[in-house]
């Protein structure tokens, strides 16, 4: 079955463009025309991505994301007319996993919504698709794409999901910021540095609400590691 795509607009003409060019890759539309209808789209649920307009009247894109996240890690592509740093860094601190300025590239974006299925899960290697890596009380399922700390189920967005993988997968080593951007967003993709710093945040905020300190380390001047605290029981 194809991808499902919910396109979240207040702009007719948006909504239009974007599921015709989705439709065209092969990829599965639907759309909301305001933040109201996206939750009752995400609700009703059979929706593998959102496309979200930041920029709607009475509930706006950011706090849709909000929202959802409380719930879920469904993946989250932003659309803006604004292309502000503090915008995209925002967007992506409450749980965006990428983002969009408008006007775009119709084939732009869907190559960046095929991105993030893939990273979500779809097009994964099978062989890494049935892997599992564990340290201590953390263990990454990348068939399941699911995270559990002590047992309970963290939700990660499918970015941070890709730089908890690859921490993991080398718990020893001192990964740079462009390593984890290009594990993350693919080779020759730019993005700024605090793209990468707010992706960290999240997930040290959400293993410290779960009662996991020290997750990530920072080595100053060079990246981030797995911490050491990661092996420590409850």
């Amino acid at each position: 079955m194809a991808p499902r795509i919910l396109v979240v607009d207040d702009e007719p003409h948006i909504r239009d463009v974007i599921c015709f060019a989705l439709e065209r890759a092969g990829l599965t539309s639907t759309v909301a025309r305001n933040g109201a209808e996206a939750m009752a789209a995400f609700r009703r649920g059979n929706i593998d991505l959102i496309v979200l307009d930041i920029g709607m009247p009475d509930m706006d894109g950011l706090e849709v994301c909000r929202q959802i996240r409380t719930a879920s890690g469904l993946p989250i592509l932003f659309l803006s007319a604004r292309d502000e740093e503090i915008d995209r860094v925002l967007g992506l601190e409450i749980g965006g996993d990428d983002y969009v300025t408008k006007p775009f590239s119709p084939r732009e974006l869907v190559a960046r919504v095929k991105a993030i299925l893939k990273r979500s899960g779809n097009g994964a290697e099978p062989e890494r698709r049935h892997a599992s890596l564990v340290a201590g009380a953390l263990s990454l399922d990348r068939r399941g794409r699911t995270v559990t700390f002590r047992d309970g189920e963290i939700a990660m967005t499918a970015l941070e999901f890709a730089i908890l993988d690859t921490l993991l997968s080398r718990p020893d080593m001192v990964f740079s910021r462009e390593q984890l951007m290009e594990a993350a967003y693919g080779i020759g993709t730019y993005v700024a540095d605090r793209t990468i710093d707010s992706h960290i945040r999240n997930i040290r905020a959400k293993f410290l609400a779960a009662g996991g300190q020290g997750i990530i380390a920072t080595i100053h001047g060079i990246g981030f590691k797995l911490g050491t605290e990661i092996g420590r029981k409850a």
